[in-house]
């Protein structure tokens, strides 16, 4: 019987590796590839680096703080076999970090948004437990604006009610213009529906134009 490979089977989720940590301009522009990307925003606290560890069925590939806003740099991590970058930016809106650390933050990430030509997407993290908010709303605006797709995902879901996660996710449709994905990295609840997000939206041109033929 001959033996089958996992390498680009749907069924077989992807493995994350650390590729940089970037702290300056300078080093995001020094770090600059060809490879496609998807960037992964949200507010601080909102769960992302729990997330990430879930996606890689790993405890600790991104450090899990308990201090929000704690995160202060780009990291990218290869998504392997698939060949494209998951980009984890820093948490914005945490209040308690000084007016220049914050502007700093925001430069760095206006920048990546803004000057990376490979960003093939952002995922749009959300706390599913709280109400709209702006800054999010920002975010959605910024990425429409830029003609960057989004694909909203609704973290701590586990934490909410099934009736809470549809009117979360009717209420975010009308902003994103997609229904975003319900996730939890406790439950590891939608982690595989938002790895398929993530494949598709991520697959260098080559693949994605096979897929459609």
């Amino acid at each position: 019987m001959a033996e089958t490979t996992p390498e680009k089977s749907p069924c077989a989720l992807p493995e994350l590796e650390l590729l940089a940590t970037l702290y300056t301009l300078g080093q995001l522009d020094a770090a600059a590839h060809d490879m496609p990307q998807i960037a992964l925003a949200g507010r601080s606290n909102v769960g992302k680096s729990s997330l990430i560890n879930a996606l890689a069925r790993r405890k600790k590939l991104a450090k899990v703080s308990s201090e929000p806003g704690k995160t202060r740099s780009v990291n990218l991590f290869l998504v392997k076999p698939d060949g494209f970058c998951l980009t984890d930016l820093p948490g914005y809106g945490y209040a308690r970090r000084g007016h220049e650390e914050r502007r700093s933050w925001a430069e760095l990430i206006r920048k990546y948004l803004e000057d990376t030509p490979t960003l093939k997407a952002l995922a749009l993290l959300i706390d599913c437990r709280i109400p709209m908010q702006e800054s999010d709303r920002v975010m959605a605006d910024f990425a429409r604006a830029h003609r960057l797709p989004v694909i909203g995902v609704l973290t701590k879901s586990d934490k909410c009610t099934l009736r809470e996660r549809a009117a979360q996710q009717k209420a975010w449709e009308k902003v994103l213009g997609m229904r975003p994905v319900c996730v939890s990295s406790v439950s590891k609840l939608g982690i595989a529906e938002l790895w398929g997000l993530l494949r598709a939206a991520g697959a260098p041109a080559s693949e994605a134009g096979e897929e459609s033929e």
